[in-house]
């Protein structure tokens, strides 16, 4: 298997929100709360933990946000037409983004090495062996 070429191109379903992943991400998590399993509509939500200046956004994005089980905000970005997560932000932290990697182009780079909230798993879901398992967030 070739490594993966940087950038990466993403958009979301309808196209009008584009964007490019200029370097690997810094981890990939998959997390099993409630929350991310009526995101994906899934078991899981998959996300790639980025820094804010390695992705190059275009097009227009609608903001929403909820206050997560820590208090902290969690914010989403995604696209106002066809309704695509594109990504999550704490405004706490701007130099980090969590993106939703299942609209990129080239997705060999979705392997997570962590599971979040796996107290809330649906139990017919197998953890693959070797990975990180935590019962809520880290």
């Amino acid at each position: 298997m070739s490594p993966t070429e940087y950038p990466i191109k993403g958009s979301c379903q309808c196209g009008n929100v584009q964007y490019e992943l200029l370097e690997p991400p810094l981890m990939v998590a998959a997390c099993h709360c409630k929350e991310c399993q009526k995101l994906s509509t899934s078991a899981f939500s998959i996300t790639a933990m980025v820094k804010t200046d390695s992705v190059q956004f275009h097009g227009e994005m609608k903001t929403w946000s909820r206050v997560a089980d820590s208090g902290n905000t969690n914010g989403a970005k995604f696209c106002p037409t066809c309704g695509n997560r594109i990504y999550h932000f704490d405004p706490n932290e701007p130099d980090k983004l969590k993106l939703k990697p299942s609209n990129l182009s080239d997705t060999s780079i979705i392997n997570p090495t962590v599971h979040v909230w796996v107290s809330e798993k649906q139990d017919w879901y197998q953890i693959p062996e070797g990975v990180k398992v935590f019962d809520k967030q880290p």
